[in-house]
């Protein structure tokens, strides 16, 4: 009989320390169209509706600037959803931040630089 194995990643895989009480995340809407968005993403922020999306290195919107990584699995394809976001003062694991495809290594660093601004830092294996 074959063996099933499942992956899941939680908020406890990606944030490694944290503000007091969690002062580090915050409720925020991720946007309509968002599609199936998992734990540990990188999202931008849509400078016209405040709303959040995965990061999108080619648009111009606000999503092309990395502002928060999204601490749930959460399907906004239809409808606005209410997550929890990570938002600031923080330390998470890189290797557990979701990109979009294709994401180079410059891009990769510009938007961990991104992160930094706003007290995110991401370290190796943490």
């Amino acid at each position: 009989m074959a063996l099933e194995t499942y992956s899941y990643k939680v908020d406890s895989d990606v944030v490694k320390d944290e503000g007091k009480n969690r002062f580090s995340r915050d409720d925020d809407t991720l946007a309509a169209g968002s599609g199936v968005v998992v734990c540990g993403t990188v999202l931008g922020l849509v400078t016209a509706t405040g709303k959040f999306k995965p990061l999108a290195l080619g648009a111009s919107d606000g999503t092309e600037t990395a502002a928060a990584i999204i601490l749930q699995n959460a399907d906004a394809t239809g409808e606005d959803v209410t997550v929890v976001n990570l938002k600031r003062r923080a330390q998470v694991v890189l290797q557990a931040l979701v990109w979009p495809v294709g994401t180079n290594a410059t891009q990769q660093a510009a938007a961990l630089a991104a992160l930094e601004t706003r007290g995110i830092v991401a370290r190796t294996g943490v």
